[in-house]
Order: structure tokens, then sequence, then C-alpha cells
């Protein structure tokens, strides 16, 4: 028992010389890197900021009579979004929405390619299962703190920790998409001729795509999972207020920045929701 707690593995000690060893030489890279993700998300948000509240809220609102053709989401969208800009939490709120897509964009653009790969190639899946266990378990502030080190304060470091612990979500769907492709259809466009392009656009992506929209789904839900640890990180959105809160005990800000959290995530989820039934319908 003596023997293994006196001969500690230097495992903490390893990870940091990794980590110097990436900034000696690899500076260069993270640093362009980090210059187009901001570009990215400032780009998102002058987009998201540029109409006036009040014409964002009408467009939202009308989109979601289009989707349902009903009362009931657009008159919860206006009464949401309403509150929301009552509550002087607009601004935020916005930047939250630039943080959450460009995660997202970032997650499905890499992650659905993977997951295709990875339903093609056994070998490849059995290494990735692991790697992406990993991704999910190992708790936030772990990877925070390297990606702190590597991007520095701002919301370049949120947006790769936010990827990193959303990542898996389309992966793994889009992996499982393909595999339940039926093998009659696979054998039918091989009779055909159809060339392996052919069969991953033409039968297996359409097959998949309900299971690739549940991935996105849930990367834009774990995305905005994250912004409160976005926050700690110096990225501005709906965590400052909530860490503020925290650290003052202001349960009034504390409620109305949580609030206005979960109003956001439903408006999403039914937004895509009611997206998916609409392409359904069709």
């Amino acid at each position: 028992m003596e023997f293994l707690t006196e001969n500690k593995l230097p495992i903490g000690k390893w990870a940091k010389a990794g980590v110097d060893w990436l900034i000696d030489h690899g500076g260069w890279a993270f640093d362009l890197l980090s210059t187009w993700l901001k570009a990215m998300i400032d780009a998102l948000h002058w987009c998201l900021a540029s109409p006036h509240p009040l014409v964002t809220i009408a467009a939202a609102t009308f989109l979601a009579w289009w989707l349902r053709r009903s009362i009931s989401l657009p008159l919860f969208t206006v009464l949401s979004l309403l509150l929301i800009l009552n509550l002087g939490y607009w601004d935020q709120m916005i930047q939250t929405l630039a943080l959450v897509i460009a995660s997202t964009a970032v997650c499905m653009v890499v992650g659905v390619p993977v997951g295709i790969l990875a339903a093609h190639n056994p070998k490849f899946s059995a290494t990735l299962r692991p790697v992406l266990d990993l991704m999910q378990t190992v708790p936030t502030f772990a990877y925070l703190i390297p990606a702190l080190i590597l991007f520095g304060l701002g919301m370049v470091p949120g947006l790769v920790a936010t990827v990193i612990f959303a990542f898996p979500a389309p992966v793994r769907l889009t992996e499982l998409g393909i595999r339940s492709t039926p093998r009659q259809l696979v054998e039918a466009g091989q009779a055909f001729g159809a060339t392996r392009w052919q069969l991953l656009t033409r039968i297996e992506l359409p097959n998949a795509l309900p299971q690739i929209m549940v991935g996105l789904t849930q990367t834009i839900m774990l995305s905005l999972s994250m912004v409160v640890i976005a926050a700690l990180v110096g990225a501005p959105g709906l965590g400052v207020p909530v860490v503020r809160a925290l650290n003052t005990v202001n349960i009034g800000m504390g409620f109305e920045a949580g609030l206005v959290i979960v109003l956001v995530a439903i408006l999403l989820d039914r937004f895509l929701r009611s997206g998916e039934n609409a392409e359904d319908g069709k």
C-alpha cells in the first residue's frame, strides 16, 4: 500500500508538459483558430443583434406560426421574447444564441462526417467510442483549464469547451442512423449499380436523417446547458448574470437569468420539433 502511495504516477506533470509543448510548437495555430472562431461568433452576433428587438420578435412569431399553423406556439414565442426584453436580458440572450449556433455548427459540420466514417469502419468506431466516452464523462472544468491557457479569456474557450461537451451527440446519432439503414435497401442500390457515394447520399443519409435531426436537437440543448460554464472563462451571455448572482447570493437575479435560459431552451426545442413535423408533413 505504501509503495503505491509513495510512487505516484506523474500524470498531472505529463498533462502540463503536453500543454506546454502545444503552446511552444503550435501556439500560432491556436492563435489562428482563435481568431477565426472569434470572427465567426462576432459575425453571428452582428446578424442577430442588428435588427430591432421588436422586429426580431415579430419575425420569430411569424416563423412559429408558419411552422405550427396554430396559435399556441406563436403566442408562447411572443410572450416569452417580450418577457426577456422586459427583464433586460435581450443582449445576453443574443450573445448566448450566437455561442449556441456557432458551437452547434462546428459540432454538426465535423460530427456528421465522423459519424458516417465510424458507421462504415468498425475499427475506427471501436477506437472512437472510448474517446467520445471520455469527452462526455470528464468534468468540464478539467479541460476548461487547458482551453483557457491555449485560447485566453473570452468567447473562444467557452466555445471550445461547449464543442467538446456536445460533440459526441451528433457523432453517435449519425453513426446509429447510418447503421440502422435496412440492409435490403443497400443491397437493392448495389444491385442497380449505385456507387458508394450514391448509396450514402440517396439511401443511407435520407434514412438516417431523423437520427441526425435528433443529434442536432441534442447538440443545441447541450450547448445551451454550457452557458454558465462558458461565463466562467469570460464568455458573455446569460451565464454572466447567473455567475454574478451566485457570487453575490442574489436570488432575484439568479431566478430571472435561470428563467430566461429555460425559456430559450423551450423555444429552441419547440422550433426544432415544429420544423421536423413540417418536413414530415411534406
